[in-house]
Parts: C-alpha cells; structure tokens; sequence
C-alpha cells in the first residue's frame, strides 16, 4: 500500500489540471476535475496498485479481470468519453458513443496533457498525448465520431503547435463555437 505517494500523484494530476483548465476559462470543471479519485471507491484501490508510472486501474484490471475503480470513475466524470456510452437507437449497434458538449472535450485534452506531464515527468513533451491517443484510436469503435475527430484535432494542435497556441485556441475559438474540426 502506498497512500502518501498514491495521494501525492492524484493531487499533483488534479492541480495540473486546474491550472489549465483555469487558463482556458473551465473554471468550476478545474475545482471538480476528479474529485471522485479521493472517494474510498477510487483513492483505496489506487493505494493498493500505486506504481507511480501507470495507472493503477490497469493493474488492477490486470490482477482482478476488472477495474472497479474504473468503473466508478468513468462513470462521474464527464471528461471521459466512456461516459458517454449509451445503448444505440439505429438497428446496427448495442451501443455507441453520444457527441461530447465541447467543454468536456476540452476538459479531456486538458487531462490528458496533465496525465503525460505526471507520469512521463522531464521525459514530456507535447507530443506525447497524440502519440497516445493514436496507439488505440483503432481500437476506439465506441465514441462518437465527430468527439473522436475534434479530440485528433487538438492533439494535433498541440504536437505541432505546443502548449500556448493549442490552450489560446481552445479558449478563443474551440469553446466559443468556432468550426468544428
């Protein structure tokens, strides 16, 4: 069991995402990003499967077959497209990913950053989310296409562009209803 350590780097995540989603003007999703990691559900189980370098819910999926913490988290936090998952009206499809409001969207590009920045440290850089992203973006049948397409779009910002241009044109263009990418 590590808590002091597996606290420290939930804090450290949540902070990093206040502080951007701050920059973007996503005030109260920065005070309420992940809150739900603190709750006995998430913070024990996070404790027990601490390594510091990967989330603890693939250990425990590992160890277990399931990640109950996960379960629990997707299904709180608006940020994630897994929560977003509903059963399908057409004939096609059990399930399927509805659109995400962009403001959720960009609450997980501010996410995601932050998660690279935690568990990569000095070895980040902006190109890092999107190298992420596109290793399982196959594998991504479930959410929304046009969620997937703007989420590729500002990854790619941010690879090509970096940090300053990508948070400038989420807050000036992306979260003010500029075309969508």
């Amino acid at each position: 069991m590590h808590p002091w350590l597996h606290f420290k780097t939930i804090t450290r995540h949540k902070l990093m995402v206040m502080h951007y989603c701050f920059r973007i003007g996503l005030y109260k999703q920065g005070l309420l990003h992940d809150v739900s990691k603190y709750s006995p559900t998430e913070f024990l189980v996070g404790c027990k499967y601490f390594q510091g370098d990967r989330s603890p819910n693939n250990a425990e999926r590992e160890d277990t077959g399931v990640s109950l913490s996960w379960l629990h988290h997707k299904g709180r936090n608006r940020h994630h497209f897994e929560y977003w998952v509903d059963y399908s009206l057409d004939k096609e499809h059990v399930i399927m990913g509805a659109q995400m409001p962009r403001k959720y969207v960009a609450e997980m590009v501010m996410d995601r950053i932050s998660a690279s920045r935690t568990y990569l440290g000095d070895a980040y850089d902006c190109r890092q989310p999107l190298q992420y992203f596109l290793k399982g973006k196959e594998k991504l049948w479930f959410i929304h296409p046009q969620t997937k397409k703007e989420l590729e779009g500002l990854l790619r910002i941010l690879h090509d562009h970096g940090e300053d241009t990508t948070l400038r044109y989420i807050k000036n263009v992306y979260l003010k209803g500029g075309k969508r990418k």
